[in-house]
């Protein structure tokens, strides 16, 4: 005996306290009604309606069995509602994981965007490298991410690119913090901070590249992880500089925006491709918004479309 559907008939009889009445609503026949519900009576073992010409009044035990099975059927709805999401890709936990030096702000505008947009899902944000994230996304224990370009991109699916400046972190006393803006060819002499090569092997090496060609070449790289531990090496050195987005005012160093801006991180959503459910759209939709909004990012005005390439290069 199907119990939920059996209770469900119960129900609208009682509503209705009529069993012509019931099976009308029903869209069932007035015998075929009685006889399931004579058969739920037989399942619990006692009288639920009092029958007559008047109607069908519900016993004391049918009371009851009403009282408890509103309980059983809102529970078995929610149940019902919880599963479909679930298969919807609309509740659930969605793994997911940002970068480095993303900022506070950006992060937690992206928390909050994604409970509001997702009541009945869960965010488990992580933060990892580029590198990581493309391998766990490969591997399929993270659903969705934001990675810096250029990537490994075999496999993946990518959101807008959006782009944001870098400038260069110097001791506050630092001759050049004095300038509104620095030329790059102005850091001559300079070691760079960067962080580990491991992080993001593609980017590390563009960057380099880029600098090198608008006529920075760093006398030596740094290896550094978090902004504090780099910000403590700069006002340590007086050589060591870096190159960042703008980060939060700091007592002891300075921060000013290249001449031209010819340095940018190249940042966007991923998540395997295929894979793109509403959890990981709704994901996709609320980074996009945070990045742009607090962490100062912008898409360009005119991106390169991009050619089919072989899985193993990096999306540029």
């Amino acid at each position: 005996m199907d119990l939920l559907a059996h209770l469900r008939y119960f129900r609208v009889v009682a509503e209705e306290q009529h069993f012509g009445r019931a099976a009308t609503r029903l869209r069932l026949a007035q015998p075929s009604l009685s006889q399931r519900i004579q058969r739920l009576e037989r399942e619990f073992g006692v009288r639920l309606f009092d029958r007559g010409r008047g109607g069908a009044v519900l016993t004391p035990a049918g009371r009851l069995v009403l009282a408890q099975s509103e309980t059983v059927l809102d529970a078995a709805d929610r149940l019902q509602s919880v599963v479909g999401r679930l298969q919807d890709g609309e509740a659930g936990t969605l793994r997911a994981a940002v970068p480095a030096h993303l900022g506070g702000a950006a992060v937690a505008a992206l928390l909050t965007a994604f409970q509001e947009r997702s009541p009945g899902g869960e965010l488990d944000l992580r933060e990892l490298t580029t590198a990581e994230q493309t391998a766990e996304l490969a591997a399929g224990t993270l659903d969705a991410g934001i990675v810096r370009h250029p990537c490994l991109a075999a496999g993946l699916a990518f959101g807008p690119m959006l782009h944001q400046p870098l400038g260069v972190l110097l001791r506050a006393n630092d001759p050049l913090a004095v300038e509104p803006e620095v030329d790059l060819r102005a850091l001559t002499g300079r070691a760079l901070a960067m962080p580990p090569r491991t992080n993001s092997p593609a980017l590390h090496d563009e960057t380099l590249t880029a600098c090198a060609r608008h006529g920075f070449t760093p006398t030596a790289v740094r290896t550094v992880e978090g902004l504090d531990f780099t910000r403590a090496l700069i006002m340590a050195g007086a050589d060591l500089i870096a190159l960042i987005p703008a980060p939060p005012p700091e007592p002891g160093t300075a921060w000013r925006p290249l001449t031209g801006h010819p340095l940018s991180w190249r940042t966007s959503t991923t998540w395997r491709a295929g894979h793109d459910g509403p959890a990981v759209r709704v994901f996709a939709d609320a980074a996009d918004a945070a990045l742009r909004t607090h962490a100062g990012m912008y898409a360009a005005s005119a991106e390169r479309p991009r050619a089919a390439r072989p899985e193993t290069e990096f999306a540029l």
